[in-house]
């Protein structure tokens, strides 16, 4: 993209049981603007597994619902529609009825992408959203015709593979057309064996890998956990995960209710009750194989790695690897709300260095992940002008708790959108409702971080550069020297200082003294 004019995207993923659409405005700059994502089910697999062919009723159904997205698409301006087919159109004998009524009906170019190819979108798509390090992660996608496998870190993939193991496949095969009572034991365990003969070679090649930590994601995969989550009492504000004690649990439920029931369990979407059991089997007996005793869980998938590799390939986005999920995801948010960029540079430089010379002094004690935080945290504290100058810290609060920073959780992204409230006007205190949901931990970390955040925007008040280093300094047990070195006179960024004295002094009881190599 080498235009400076935005350009709206769309991506559609066909696939066996749903159909997803992603639309999204893509700047010169690489931040983007989701405008849309939609999802409907067509069952486009129902009935295919036994003979590959798709009927009639289920083409009708994908073309409707993918004419309407690509309409609706349009509308929004997109100069670009992307759409890939996976398990049921690759596996289907009358795939080109299928192909040629799109391009007629619905104006769309579909590619069938095959098993490995899906798999590396869905790794692309779930990897770009959660912070690995230096982990390996396993990562299990059950959609309705396949299961897809993928090994990889924060840098790339070392392993792929895609199973007939779908929700919908295993359904087919191991339960009567329209079945509604209840599964018996002995027709579940049939399945857990076929899935278990199944993944022979893929679980040997997992198990010499020996990933750090299990991700899996798809709708099946995260029914189950939502499912679970109800079931035991889950807290719903943390990260949606699936332990394996809990899996065996709801499955056993699952199986001892028939359809009309199932679809009752508090937690289930009733239009996956007839095949979440195949599914369930899947993940079951993968975890069982592999020894996973919990799984994270992902709403992210195909049509997000869709966006992924549209962006790597018109050069937006650094090679995989090169920046972490985090620092993506900050630098998606800042400049996707046009903040000033050079001034946020210029504080975060400033404050990081207020930090780690504070720590030299022990003026704080605190580590790599709270300084990681505060660097985040002063590159979008200015954010909130994206609304309105005027309580601007007030709108940075909220855009950055509900921006859905990926590579967050939760708590780190209430602690930043604090720190961010709190850089100007009134000081914060541990009493504070707005601090009520955080543990005392970070509230320490608001209180004290906000009051360096508070020194380092002041130092570059007039968004001019003019301070040139800042630390602070030993001046005895009560008291600290902040030593400014500057271009020429900044009178105007000292005063700016001296007013945050007392949020200093709050934070972390000792006396600010401002000294200055230019400017008194």
């Amino acid at each position: 993209m080498n235009d400076a004019s935005p350009k709206v995207v769309g991506f559609i993923d066909i696939g066996t049981n749903s159909i997803r659409l992603l639309v999204v405005r893509i700047n010169a700059n690489g931040s983007y603007t989701v405008l849309s994502q939609e999802k409907e089910m067509v069952r486009l697999g129902e009935a295919e597994f036994r003979d590959n062919i798709i009927i009639p009723e289920a083409i009708d159904r994908t073309v409707l619902v993918c004419r309407k997205f690509a309409d609706l698409s349009r509308r929004y301006g997109a100069s670009e529609i992307y759409a890939v087919a996976t398990s049921a159109a690759r596996d289907a004998k009358n795939q080109a009825e299928l192909l040629e009524r799109m391009e007629q009906e619905a104006r769309l170019d579909v590619s069938v992408i095959s098993g490995r190819e899906e798999a590396r979108l869905i790794y692309l798509g779930v990897s770009s959203a959660v912070n690995l390090g230096k982990k390996e992660a396993l990562f299990v996608d059950i959609g309705g015709g396949s299961c897809e496998i993928m090994i990889g870190d924060q840098k790339g993939y070392s392993y792929l593979d895609s199973l007939n193991l779908g929700a919908i496949r295993m359904t087919m095969l191991f339960l009567p057309e329209g079945h509604k009572g209840s599964v018996p034991a002995d027709v579940y365990g049939k399945m857990r064996k076929h899935v278990k003969t199944a993944i022979i070679r893929t679980s040997n090649r997992v198990k010499e890998k020996r990933p750090d930590l299990a991700i899996a994601s798809s709708g099946t995969a995260m029914n189950l956990a939502q499912i679970a989550s109800r079931m035991f009492n889950l807290d719903p504000g943390k990260q949606l995960t699936l332990r394996r004690s809990h899996l065996k649990k709801v499955t056993a439920l699952l199986c001892s209710l028939p359809l009309d029931k199932r679809r009752e369990v508090p937690g289930i979407n009733p239009e996956r009750a007839d095949i979440i059991i195949g599914g369930a089997a899947t993940l079951e007996t993968l975890m069982d194989e592999l020894g996973i005793e919990e799984c994270l869980i992902s709403e992210r998938g195909l049509r997000d790695g869709m966006l992924v590799e549209y962006l790597a390939q018109h050069g937006l986005v650094p090679p995989s690897g090169e920046i972490d999920v985090r620092t993506r995801s900050v630098l998606q948010l800042g400049r996707s709300c046009n903040i000033d960029e050079e001034h946020a540079e210029r504080v975060r430089e400033i404050v990081l260095a207020l930090f780690d010379s504070a720590k030299m002094l022990k003026v704080h004690t605190l580590g790599d992940w709270e300084r990681e935080l505060l660097s985040y945290a002063s590159y979008l504290h200015d954010i909130g002008d994206f609304i309105s100058f005027n309580n601007h810290h007030l709108h940075s609060h909220y855009i950055i708790s509900n921006a859905e920073l990926l590579g967050f959780d939760q708590r780190e992204i209430a602690i930043m959108a604090n720190m961010a409230k709190f850089h100007r006007k009134r000081v914060p205190r541990r009493g504070d409702p707005e601090l009520a949901g955080l543990d005392e931990q970070a509230k320490r970390v608001v209180i004290t971080m906000s009051a360096l955040l508070r020194v380092a925007e002041s130092l570059d008040r007039s968004h001019t550069g003019l301070v040139t280093s800042a630390r602070f300094v030993y001046v005895d047990r009560h008291s600290v020297g902040l030593r400014i070195e500057s271009k020429e006179d900044c009178q105007l960024e000292f005063w700016g200082v001296e007013s945050d004295m007392r949020a200093f002094e709050k934070a972390f009881g000792r006396q600010l003294v401002v000294e200055g190599a230019k400017g008194r």
